[in-house]
């Protein structure tokens, strides 16, 4: 979560939100680093796990991350879900909830819909302080009048 967490702090260079997500392997390894680029880029699929899900398929060649984790610093929303359950990752790892557009359980549940063909393991709120921190002072400070 700590290399989420730098990634989120990469956002902040530009005027997109800090969220940041990496992409563990089986063996441990980071295949994929990624951070909202919307903003920056002018793309509406550029939220920080399809940047790092894209970078992990470059990594090791294959659209299926079997048994790869995705850490991120906020609960996926439903194109995030939708794309961790369609790649086959294994566990999703996710910081700070998301009660307006979380699809991991706070809003919506796409991860563990019964309907799809694969249901990821979910751990939440890991180190939920830090990343609701980066993203309520973002919004407070950057965007006054808008709340997280």
């Amino acid at each position: 979560m700590r290399a989420a967490l730098a990634e989120a702090r990469a956002a902040l260079t530009t005027s997109d939100v800090p969220v940041g997500a990496v992409v563990v392997s089986p063996v441990g390894e980071i295949i994929g680093r990624g951070h909202n680029i919307r903003e920056a880029d002018g793309d509406p699929t550029g939220h920080a796990e399809i940047v790092a899900l894209r970078a992990a398929a470059g990594a090791i060649g294959e659209w299926r991350l079997s048994g790869c984790t995705l850490v991120v610093t906020l609960e996926p929303c439903t194109m995030c879900a939708g794309a961790l359950v369609m790649a086959r990752v294994a566990r999703v790892v996710f910081g700070a909830y998301d009660d307006k557009a979380g699809a991991v359980g706070s809003l919506w549940d796409v991860v563990r819909d019964r309907r799809l063909n694969h249901r990821p393991e979910v751990v939440g709120g890991v180190l939920e302080t830090e990343g609701g921190a980066l993203i309520r002072d973002f919004f407070g400070n950057a965007r006054p009048g808008s709340d997280f």
